[in-house]
């Protein structure tokens, strides 16, 4: 079963740092992008960054400088160091990856798969 896991979250107090990581794991191929996503209460889920398989990365303007995505393509990880955190930043934390993997009911012998992680819950009190 391919799936990501996340880890990490939790409470903590404003200016605090936490760090998400968020693990594929199953029968992958290959991974191309991997981002953060995050969900407030009563919002929709929005992209908080993104990284390439080659390292580029893209923020969101609010967690820029504060925020930094990563990924260990080896362990196929990707990580959110959040420092500096602020109450507006409290939502539940989704990772997503764009993941290839074997199909041998396809002609080409592969299938691409948008996975979601589990969620992880941030709060950040004032």
């Amino acid at each position: 079963q391919v799936q990501l896991v996340e880890s990490g979250g939790g409470l903590v107090q404003a200016g605090g740092s936490l760090r998400l990581s968020c693990a594929a794991a199953g029968s992958i191929v290959s991974i191309n992008t991997m981002g953060w996503y995050r969900q407030a209460p009563g919002k929709q889920r929005d992209l908080v960054a993104g990284i390439t398989r080659w390292g580029s990365t893209n923020y969101i303007d609010s967690v820029k400088g504060r925020f930094t995505i990563s990924r260990d393509n080896a362990k196929n990880t990707v990580y959110l160091q959040m420092n500096s955190l602020k109450p507006e930043d409290t939502a539940v934390y989704y990772c997503h990856a764009g993941v290839l993997v074997v199909d041998t009911t396809l002609l080409t012998g592969y299938r691409d798969l948008e996975l979601w992680g589990q969620g992880s819950r941030v709060t950040v009190s004032s």
